[in-house]
């Protein structure tokens, strides 16, 4: 019997993070929780930053996941910005760490694709694809707390099962690992 895990994926921000976490077992996940913490109530960088490492904390106390997915900050034109969006990821895995979690971080272009097959989809082409995906009844009003849990599920994707290989044996050993590839 295969052992159930729990992912929490995070997208940081300095405004608004969004988190998702799912249940892992076997081939299936589902969704646990999702949401966001809003951090523009926070008049200074620094309160902001004890915030999110506080509340990621919380998470991880009531959900007790076994790693966590987070998205990498992608690079842009203001190197401030960039610097801010970095700290706030640096403290959410500092959270995770200081918990002794395994971290995994993924770029937006690879999440997107692993959610949607298209590299520049949309928050809301990501929204809706997890909504299918995980039976999300009601999508929430901030699409932040999708893109937490959209990087959950990357990680979900691209972990390996327990025992699987990426090597094969033989090419009878490829044919039977991989049916739909054969024409």
């Amino acid at each position: 019997m295969k052992k159930e895990r729990i992912i929490l994926g995070i997208d940081p921000g300095t405004t608004i993070m969004g988190y998702g976490i799912i249940s892992c077992s076997g081939n299936d996940a589902s969704l646990v929780a999702m949401g966001i913490i809003e951090l523009s109530k926070f008049s200074g960088h620094y309160l902001k930053l004890q915030r999110i490492f506080n509340r990621t904390l919380q998470l991880i106390d009531q959900y007790h996941p076994d790693e966590i997915a987070i998205e990498a900050p992608f690079y842009g034109n203001n190197v401030q910005s960039m610097l801010k969006l970095g700290r706030a990821q640096g403290v959410a895995m500092a959270a995770g760490l200081y918990r002794s979690l395994p971290i995994f971080e993924y770029a937006p272009l690879k999440i997107k694709m692993a959610i949607t097959g298209q590299g520049n989809a949309s928050k809301e082409q990501v929204a809706v694809l997890l909504q299918r995906i995980l039976c999300i009844p009601e999508l929430p009003d901030n699409l932040d707390a999708t893109d937490g849990l959209a990087a959950a599920l990357c990680h979900f994707f691209q972990k390996k099962l327990p025992g699987e290989t990426g090597r094969y044996k033989s090419w009878k050993d490829f044919i039977s690992r991989n049916p739909s590839r054969l024409k």
